[in-house]
Parts: C-alpha cells; sequence; structure tokens
C-alpha cells in the first residue's frame, strides 16, 4: 500500500512539473508573438533593433527575477543544493521557470511602445528595475498576500483581488508602465507636423500578423496552465479565452473598418481582457468582455495617436493597459453568479484592485524612466533616430540591398 501511495505521489508531482512546464513553454514561444507584432509594425529601418530588444529583455529578465524578483513576490530563493532545488521533480524550479515567462511579458510589452527611438543600455537598466522590484512588488500583494492587502480586502469587502492570469497583474502593470516611458520619451520625430498626425505606416503585415498568431496560440497556455496544476486545470478558462479572443476580433474588424493592424490586435485585446476572470465567467460573458476589449483597444489607439499626441508604436497602453483594466473590471461583472458566473468575486474589490495597479505602474515607470533620463538620456539622437535602430546600434539592416 505504501509503495503505491508514493508511486501515485510520483505520478502526480510529474504530472504536475509537465503540465506547467509546457505552459511555460508555450508563453516562452509568446515573446516570439512580440517581436514579429514589433517587426511587422515598426518602419523597416528598425526591424532588427525590435528583434534584438526582445531577446535582450529577457535574458537581462530572467538574470533580475531569478536573483530578486522572485524573492520578492514570493519570499524563495534559489540559494541551495541542486539536490534540493531537484525535489519534487523540479516543480519549484519549472513555477519559477513558468512565472519569469511572465515577468519578462513586461518589458516586452514596453518594447513596443518606446520603439523607434529608445536607447539600447538605458531600456535594459529599466528592465533590471522593473523586473526585479517594480513588479513583482505588485505580483506579490495580488498572487502571495503579501503586505496584507488581500486579507484586509476580504475583511472589508467579503472578497479578495481576483486575477486568475493576469489582466491586471501582468497586461495592465506593463501598459501603464509603458504609457509612463513613452511621455518621457516623447513622439517620433515627423510624427506631428502643425499639429496634425502624420501616418507611418507598418512596415510587414505578413509579419505582424505572424506575430498576432504566435501570441494567440501560446495565450493558452498563459490562460490554461495559469492554474499550475493537472487538477486545478478547467476546460472553461480554454473556452473562455477562445470565446474572448473571438469577441475582440469580430469587434476590431467592425470598429477598426477592416483595418489589418486593428484586426490582428482585436484578438488579443479580448485575451488581455479576459485573464483576470477566464475560470469564473460564462463563455457568453467572456465574449461580450472580449468584445468590449476590442472596441476599446480601437477607439484609444485612435484617440492616444491623434487626439491626444501619444506616439505609442504598437498601441500597448490601450492594448494592455486599457484592456488589463477592463479585465480586471470585468471579472467583477461577468463573474457574478447573477450573470452566469462561479461569483465570489466582489465587484468594488476589482476596481481598487485594478486602480492600484495603475498607481503602481505610473509610479514605479515615472520613478525608473525619469530617473534614468536625468542620469543618461533613454532616447536616440536625432541622426540615429533618422537613420534607424538598426543601422546606428546594430550596424546591419534588416534586408540586404546587395
Amino acid at each position: 500500500m505504501d509503495n503505491l501511495q508514493s508511486a501515485v505521489q510520483t505520478l502526480i508531482h510529474g504530472s504536475n512539473t509537465l503540465f506547467l512546464l509546457m505552459g511555460a513553454v508555450m508563453v516562452l514561444a509568446m515573446h516570439a508573438g512580440f517581436a514579429f507584432l514589433e517587426v511587422g509594425t515598426v518602419r523597416q529601418k528598425n526591424q532588427v533593433n525590435a528583434l534584438c530588444k526582445i531577446l535582450s529583455d529577457f535574458a537581462v529578465s530572467t538574470l533580475a527575477y531569478f536573483f530578486i524578483g522572485y524573492w520578492i513576490a514570493y519570499g524563495v530563493t534559489f540559494i541551495a543544493p541542486a539536490s534540493e532545488l531537484s525535489a519534487d521533480h523540479g516543480y519549484a524550479l519549472v513555477k519559477f521557470f513558468f512565472l519569469l515567462t511572465f515577468a519578462a511579458a513586461i518589458p516586452a510589452i514596453i518594447s513596443g511602445g518606446i520603439a523607434e527611438r529608445a536607447r539600447c543600455v538605458p531600456q535594459l537598466c529599466a528592465t533590471t528595475l522593473i523586473v526585479a522590484f517594480v513588479y513583482p512588488f505588485f505580483e506579490g500583494i495580488a498572487w502571495n498576500g503579501n503586505y496584507g492587502v488581500q486579507p484586509w480586502l476580504l475583511a472589508h469587502f467579503g472578497a479578495t483581488f481576483h486575477d486568475f492570469a493576469g489582466s491586471v497583474v501582468v497586461h495592465a502593470m506593463g501598459g501603464w508602465l509603458a504609457l509612463a516611458a513613452v511621455l518621457l520619451l516623447g513622439p517620433r520625430q515627423g510624427r506631428y507636423r502643425d499639429g496634425r498626425l502624420v501616418a507611418f505606416a507598418p512596415s510587414n503585415i505578413p509579419f505582424l500578423a505572424l506575430g498576432s498568431w504566435i501570441l494567440m496560440v501560446g495565450w493558452f497556455g498563459f490562460n490554461v496552465m495559469s492554474a499550475q496544476s493537472v487538477a486545478g486545470m478547467s476546460g472553461l478558462v480554454a473556452i473562455n479565452s477562445l470565446m474572448a479572443m473571438v469577441g475582440g476580433t469580430i469587434a476590431a474588424l467592425i470598429v477598426g473598418r477592416n483595418d489589418p493592424g486593428f484586426l490582428h490586435n482585436g484578438p488579443l485585446a479580448g485575451l488581455v481582457a479576459v485573464c483576470a476572470g477566464s475560470d469564473l465567467m460564462h463563455p457568453v460573458g467572456a465574449l461580450v468582455t472580449g468584445a468590449i476589449a476590442g472596441a476599446l483597444f480601437v477607439g484609444c489607439f485612435i484617440a492616444a495617436q491623434g487626439k491626444w499626441k501619444i506616439d505609442d508604436v504598437l498601441g500597448v497602453w490601450p492594448l494592455h493597459g486599457i484592456c488589463g483594466v477592463w479585465g480586471g473590471v470585468a471579472c467583477g461583472i461577468f463573474g457574478q453568479k447573477a450573470l452566469g458566473g462561479i461569483g465570489g468575486v466582489s465587484l468594488s474589490v476589482q476596481v481598487l484592485g485594478s486602480l492600484a495597479g495603475i498607481v503602481v505602474a505610473l509610479v514605479g515607470g515615472f520613478a525608473v524612466y525619469g530617473v534614468l533620463k536625468l542620469v543618461c538620456g533613454i532616447r536616440l539622437s536625432q541622426e540615429q533616430e533618422y537613420y534607424g535602430a538598426d543601422l546606428s546600434l546594430h550596424k546591419i539592416g534588416a534586408v540586404s540591398h546587395d
């Protein structure tokens, strides 16, 4: 009997480790999606830079999160013998890998907003500070109960802040951090003339679409595997992700008037919004959540670029910042039993938690990028920007003209 019980426990631990490892690899693959979405959106003279930024940011994020960020968020360090770290099939290590891919999504999101005029080394410094300190601070509050915030919310409102897969913790944080960086950088040269928006067309729609598709596929690891165990896995999360993706696509297609850039970002807006409540909503609620997110993205992108003159190249603030906050609030609406959800959430708490995410991101973003701007500068020179980051920084273009 003891041998049987031991075998069952071994099977459970092994299955959970494999399950989470698959999720980590799927979210790791999403970083290729971030890269190609940016490559397809920026002008050709900045395509190489887009690819280099995503990979180097991921490498720096790994070090910052391994040595500092994960300890701040969860109180766990890996300063122990390998024999101890490999216990339970190394589940603790794979959990770090999985959550690292979330943390590294923050600089990948920011990269799209600051494209075409940001310096590399200062951005890597910003990545280090954000992934080591700013992001883990809020992550630990939301997902590990740090500083007593979640118990306080439960005692006063009858529910904790719910964000199953990171609408606010990951996406809203990334989007609002990016807004701070974009505002401090200022618009690209020639983007506004005589107060009017000058169109900078995407360089490669097929690459843009490829990036979108890679992100869509990987997102099912992002959401479903957030259960972090086979026993906790739910098909409801998968179907809700699908319905929100479709809702965002249809809304962006209609509101965006067949524009391919809006169309391929629409499903991403829906997926951003459904992360928080994907484990609670009815599929119809997820569909509505995604559709509203798709329309929000198009409307806010147009307003930000034209009316507010915020030169956010990929529209990461509307896509991740605005739609992420909507996702946190939508969880409190469509997660209610009265609307077909599972319940156990409070709209008031969801609003408070979402607003807290905005505050932490803006304070952290302005502090990090503000200090770097004062100390070393964060923007390319006028000449470097004119010739493009590819030739100016990497000494090679994306396409050979020989």
